[in-house]
């Protein structure tokens, strides 16, 4: 059993993700090659399979058909979901946290520069992207709690 994702721990993430990312942002800027609209756009796809698979694992458990029976839903099976949610919230984080410093640096600028005003567009997709993926990644971990867990977490 693994403890659910702190708060603390994604938010300490996303600060130096974001911080980190403004100062280089900040510093190289010029060299840097222009971000298409697209850029983010895969990322709408592990947001999806996060959905599907969530809806899935809840369904299972509340229909008690997780186990090793034929029809069951295999309980290796929904740690390996429970590892995907929290690999995804960190991504997801990341991601979020680098479009806030990009576009802090960007949005002041999109006025002036050209290039600033081309590559905020492709930095919200990417933005938006990452938080349905962190969006996805937190149903995703609460729907792989048993009931067990969950009557436990009511009590305390």
């Amino acid at each position: 059993m693994t403890n659910p994702t702190k708060v603390w721990d994604v938010l300490g993430l996303f600060l130096v993700a974001s911080i980190g990312t403004w100062l280089l942002v900040r510093a190289f800027y010029g060299s840097f090659p222009p971000i298409p609209v697209y850029a983010g756009a895969s990322l709408y796809l592990v947001a999806v399979v996060q959905v599907v698979t969530a809806v899935i694992v809840r369904n299972r458990i509340a229909e008690h058909r997780v186990g090793s029976g034929l029809h069951d839903l295999h309980p290796l099976t929904v740690f390996r979901a429970l590892v995907l949610a929290k690999a995804s919230m960190l991504v997801g984080t990341a991601v979020v946290g680098v479009c806030v410093g990009f576009l802090a640096y960007v949005m002041p600028r999109a006025a002036t520069v050209r290039a600033a005003s081309s590559d905020r567009a492709g930095a919200v997709v990417a933005l938006v992207a990452g938080l349905a993926v962190v969006a996805a990644a937190v149903w995703l971990e609460q729907c792989c709690r048993t009931p067990k867990d969950r009557d436990d977490e009511r009590s305390r």
